[in-house]
């Protein structure tokens, strides 16, 4: 463990973090705090007051937090028109993460359901435009078990 890695450790920060772009960073902790039982683990403030640098914990996994600056490209899915990206978080129950989240103001985007793959799995929106995904494993199959229930479960199978 090289001392990058041990300074990383010690803030229980992984080693690959997601770096999270909110206009109103301050908020999105907030929310993500009710939402997710997300813990704070760092919050500076930049000199406009923004937050310059936010730390997260959520389900053993962490996060950082900026606040957008569009004067230096930094733009959440709001600036941009959305985002191709999910934050995936495995729990012990979907449903229950799923229903808090909303409760706390997300919008659902795939209600929570027993998946072809094994999992029961949801997703939803947080109000700057992030998207999260809820699993809890149920069986674990082979890939050829998947393949199967694939097929069954689209008629035709994955496209891609």
């Amino acid at each position: 463990m090289n001392e990058a890695h041990r300074k990383a450790a010690e803030m229980g920060v992984s080693t690959l973090t997601p770096h999270l772009v909110c206009k109103g960073a301050a908020d999105a902790m907030d929310f993500y705090a009710k939402a997710l039982d997300a813990k704070e683990l760092a919050r500076m403030k930049g000199p406009n007051g923004g937050i310059m640098h936010g730390c997260m914990q959520i389900n053993g996994g962490t996060i950082m937090l900026v606040d957008a600056n569009p004067e230096f490209g930094m733009l959440g899915p709001d600036g941009l028109g959305g985002t191709p990206v999910s934050l995936h978080l495995i729990v012990d129950d979907a449903d229950a993460w799923q229903k808090r989240a909303i409760e706390a103001g997300a919008t659902e985007t795939m209600p929570v359901e027993d998946m072809f793959w094994g999992d029961r799995y949801g997703m939803v929106k947080d109000p700057w435009g992030h998207n999260w995904a809820f699993a809890t494993p149920l069986k674990d199959l082979s890939e050829a078990e998947i393949l199967e229930a694939m097929k069954t479960a689209t008629n035709e199978g994955c496209q891609t």
